[in-house]
């Protein structure tokens, strides 16, 4: 029952400061001038009679009393200021002969006022102001209250200081711990927006690869249909089918890669698919292409060969087919080898060609180009190595390691040692 009255007034409290401040200078000052009205009428109450040395309350004191409390509703805004004020109004109180007790309880609210809101030193000035004035209190007060007041003086001081420094430590704190919330924040959507930027820089380089790939390809067959159209019709129409097969390929991985940029999570059950990403086990039907092409290409096969990681798969891939597509590129008649070495904690890739070897050299997409670039760069992902550069004998080299994770017994069987030719 408590907690659902106090829960509502802080919430009103937090959100209308001044009106609470207001209230809470008005019921001091309320409090303080009632008691001085019933005080004028009854002289005996709170032994207030002129006979024990106190001056009846009058218009004057009223006034002063007025000076003592009502600055409390600006409390917040200038708490030192109002402290002060309230330590004066009091003290020319006492000092006129008015009750000792009366108008001490505000600059102590306002002491705690400085304590929350101010610097330390700042809190030491108030403290001090307000010592100073219960000790002149005490001293125009009755006769052997100085010691006991002076004592009862500095522990409601201390009090409402430490409760006013803990309020501002916790509201540091408070502060701090937003600032730093806020930071995470910041940082959270940073990593987001760089994660995303990655993102599109892989699709990007995905779709690099492809269509250097494919439209290689394209370009070798549209030049042998032009070239035999007239005499060798056949042939011309087997290379118009596979530059159709290729451009439907090209086309589908595009749109697997471009999917992802703009397909929604709830557009996930309206018949859109994934496809999965190209690996290593279709090797095979990117060799084909190259070899339609024009480009004789024999791959082996040496060690045990296991399932990939599908990132490393990827990757392995790509190599290949970014390695052949140079050769379609640059090397112009040549043969090309591919060769997978399965070691127990690597793979090494190795694509190599009998082209004209001077010629790659000063190629832009040779050391210098975005393929190899691009290459290096994916390779280095997965914590890789690549050496790329002409061959002594003539032609092309590209040998690409990477490291694999040790087979588990979750695997599927290796296939059996040994050395196949494609």
């Amino acid at each position: 029952m408590g907690t659902r009255v106090v829960a509502p007034f802080r919430r009103f409290a937090a959100t209308n400061p001044l009106i609470v401040d207001v209230v809470l200078a008005l019921v001091f000052t309320g409090m303080t001038v009632a008691i001085e009205v019933a005080v004028a009428r009854h002289p005996w109450l709170l032994g207030m009679a002129p006979e024990h040395g106190f001056r009846l309350p009058d218009r004057f004191s009223m006034m002063l009393t007025l000076v003592a409390n009502l600055p409390l509703a600006l409390r917040r805004r200038a708490p030192l200021v109002v402290l002060l004020i309230s330590c004066a109004a009091a003290i020319v109180y006492h000092a006129l002969g008015y009750y000792y007790g009366l108008n001490t309880m505000p600059p102590l609210l306002a002491l705690y006022t400085v304590a929350a809101r101010r610097s330390p030193r700042l809190a030491a000035v108030g403290a001090v102001a307000i010592l100073v004035m219960w000790t002149h209190a005490f001293l125009v007060g009755p006769v052997g209250l100085l010691g006991a007041g002076v004592v009862q003086a500095g522990v409601m001081i201390a009090v409402a200081w430490g409760f006013g420094n803990g309020a501002r430590l916790l509201t540091d704190r408070s502060r701090r711990l937003a600032e730093l919330s806020e930071r995470l924040s910041r940082d959270q959507e940073d990593r987001a927006r760089r994660a995303v930027t990655q993102e599109r820089v892989r699709i990007a380089r995905e779709l690099h690869d492809v269509v250097a790939h494919h439209m290689s390809v394209i370009s070798v067959q549209a030049g042998l249909a032009r070239y035999v159209f007239a005499s060798d019709p056949v042939t011309a129409r087997d290379a118009l089918a596979t530059i159709a097969q290729t451009g439907s390929e090209v086309m589908g991985e595009m749109r697997r890669l471009l999917s992802v940029l703009r397909i929604e999570p709830e557009d996930e059950g309206d018949g859109v698919s994934y496809d999965p990403a190209p690996g290593l086990d279709q090797l095979g039907q990117l060799v084909e292409r190259v070899r339609s092409a024009g480009v004789a290409v024999e791959v082996t096969v040496t060690g045990a060969a296991r399932p990939l990681a599908p990132g490393v798969d990827l990757c392995a891939y790509r190599v290949v087919q970014e390695s052949l597509t140079n050769v379609l590129k640059h090397a112009g008649p040549a043969r090309a080898g591919v060769s997978l070495l399965y070691r127990p904690a690597e793979l090494e890739i190795r694509v190599t060609d009998d082209g004209g070897g001077s010629e790659r050299a000063a190629a832009p997409d040779c050391e210098k180009g975005h393929g190899l670039i691009g290459m290096r760069e994916r390779v280095k992902l997965y914590k890789g190595t690549m050496a790329a550069g002409p061959r002594p004998l003539g032609g092309f080299e590209v040998v690409v390691t990477l490291p694999l994770s040790s087979p588990t017994e979750d695997e599927q069987p290796p296939m059996p040692a040994g050395e196949t030719s494609l």
